[in-house]
């Protein structure tokens, strides 16, 4: 039975590279860290307190939890369909699919996947993911009358006087606006400049999750990496505990504020 009405997901910060991943590579895997939402889950588990929290092992560069099934690419992926480029996502235009192809100027693969290959990717991973997150709201709602799902992403730095945390909540369809304001004015307390859907609005796991007019709302928080890793933006730096500090008033916030939805509700 869940304890609180937010659930937190880290879909992109897995760091099990497996000789099969490692085989396949055509690149450094150091370069692979670009892909990675870096420490996203070191920050979420410090944060962590009564809420339920999924972490995802596998890392992006096999398998893009953030994309939707469909999001297949044929230049790396013989199961894709092969869709005029207007129908294609930007992220798929860019290399950046259900499993990724390039990274930063780089092309990954050494061959093309097979249709059994992404195919078990999918059952393996992608499905259980979603299935385990979907069974977790639903039962935070059950629970609760509401459910928050906070989902977790680092960014780049996004240059000087920039946004250090971005809200995504695909422009208001994915969560009420209440949750978004409470969680601005924590950022705003904590001195941290914030900005709503710009550059991120949220991607598959918003769209596929949220449901504001069945009481789940989604939002996807990225945090800027300078503020919790080190200067080589590669390991936890002294920035760790004031990150989750603020990633878990940002989480007290939100349940705060459900809490008297939930109570309304029964």
């Amino acid at each position: 039975m869940p304890a609180s009405p937010v659930v937190l997901s880290v879909p992109h910060a897995g760091r099990d590279y497996s000789p099969a991943l490692r085989a396949a590579l055509r690149v450094d895997p150091g370069l692979l860290i670009a892909l990675e939402d870096r420490h996203a889950d070191t920050l979420a588990l410090a944060a962590r307190g009564i809420e339920t929290l999924f972490v995802a092992t596998r890392p992006r560069a096999w398998i893009d939890l953030n994309r939707a099934e469909q999001e297949r690419d044929p230049i790396i992926d013989e199961g894709a369909m092969r869709l005029p480029e207007s129908a294609q996502s930007l992220k798929l235009r860019s290399g950046l699919g259900l499993v990724p192809r390039r990274v930063e100027t780089s092309d990954l693969w050494r061959r093309r996947f097979s249709d059994a290959e992404i195919g078990d990717r999918i059952a393996l991973d992608h499905r259980p993911y979603h299935a385990a997150l979907a069974a977790a709201l639903a039962a935070a709602r059950a629970r609760f009358g509401v459910a928050v799902l906070l989902d977790i992403h680092s960014m780049p730095p996004l240059g000087p006087n920039a946004a250090r945390l971005v809200l995504g909540d695909r422009f208001g369809r994915a969560s009420a606006g209440r949750f978004v304001s409470r969680i601005e004015g924590v950022a705003q307390a904590a001195r941290i400049r914030c900005a709503v859907n710009s550059p991120y609005a949220g991607g598959h796991i918003l769209e596929r999750h949220a449901a504001p007019a069945a009481a789940i709302h989604a939002i996807q928080l990225e945090f800027d990496r300078s503020l919790y890793l080190d200067r080589r933006r590669e390991e936890p730096g002294p920035g760790l505990e004031p990150t989750a500090a603020l990633l878990r008033a940002i989480i007290d916030a939100v349940a705060d504020e459900a809490l008297p939805l939930a109570a309304a509700a029964q």
